[in-house]
């Protein structure tokens, strides 16, 4: 019964109405019913900003290359990773052009990204056959995350970004209620043993773990960045410019230097969970929503 509910699902989904798609799946993912008309969970509410929150502007944000303009425009071009071209289709790629090492990734999904370490044992076949999948795949229709409904499927190629030889880069993912960043979640060592925690703004270490349930905190508190306060400056500053009542604007800082990395509206789709549950209202209660 469960196979045969899927393969209706994965069918039908894109016909079914936001509301009605929305229900379905945060019972089935959450274990619970999905309140919309009177939410109060931070699962909830980004459940209800799906439906009402629909600022053509968010467009533009959530496109991994127009969104580079948004930034460079409001708060400089020192924030922005580089890119090196935009496509239409793999074909389209100039690889010639391209240094030894860089990044594709779609403009469009969460996905998309592979990245080239060396560009002469780059496997092209591998990387054609991930963009090209993530190409053919709207964002918007499982989700219903409503901005990625009208981005137009490209691909970007950008600076690889090294720091200082690490395996991987560290990301710092705040949290940001009307307009301020309240918290700063960390995630470390995506490749050997991923970690996930959360700090405030004076870097307090905080109990719980969010949208993820397996993940696990890092043995030792992590390391404040050495510009810690001008990150949060950065975040404060562009969750303002955005105006909703939660966005994650995602930072990084390499070789001592703040780069941005995007921004989003429904992390995890808004159907992860919180360990300790409690903390699913607490951000809940973090989220005040207009008048519809």
């Amino acid at each position: 019964m469960h196979a045969l509910f899927w393969w209706i699902a994965n069918n039908t989904y894109r016909w079914w109405p936001d509301g009605l798609w929305l229900r379905l799946i945060y019972r089935l993912k959450m274990g619970a019913p999905l309140h919309l008309r009177h939410p109060k969970l931070f699962t909830e509410k980004l459940q209800w900003l799906k439906i009402h929150d629909r600022n053509p502007e968010h467009i533009q944000l959530v496109d991994k290359h127009d969104v580079k303009k948004f930034i460079a425009d409001n708060f400089g071009e020192q924030y922005v990773i580089p890119s090196y071209g935009v496509w239409s289709s793999f074909d389209d790629i100039d690889f010639d052009s391209l240094p030894s090492q860089f990044v594709l990734k779609c403009t469009h999904d969460s996905g998309g990204v592979c990245i080239c370490r060396d560009k002469s044992t780059f496997n092209k076949s591998a990387a054609r056959q991930k963009i090209e999948h993530s190409l053919q795949h709207n964002f918007y229709y499982w989700t219903r995350e409503w901005p990625y409904k009208f981005v137009k499927p490209r691909i970007i190629a950008e600076k690889f970004m090294d720091d200082d030889g690490a395996a991987d880069l560290t990301d710092y993912k705040f949290y940001c209620f009307g307009g301020k960043a309240v918290y700063c979640q960390v995630i470390a060592n995506r490749s050997s043993g991923e970690t996930i925690d959360f700090y405030d703004r004076e870097w307090v270490h905080q109990p719980f773990i969010g949208l993820n349930a397996d993940a696990r905190h890092a043995a030792n508190e992590q390391t404040k960045p050495g510009d810690y306060s001008q990150m949060l400056a950065l975040a404060d500053a562009i969750s303002t410019r955005v105006g909703s009542p939660f966005v994650r604007v995602d930072l990084y800082y390499i070789r001592q230097r703040i780069y941005f990395g995007e921004i989003t509206f429904f992390p995890g789709g808004g159907t992860g969970t919180f360990t300790p549950s409690e903390w699913n209202r607490i951000l809940g209660d973090m989220t005040v929503l207009p008048n519809k």
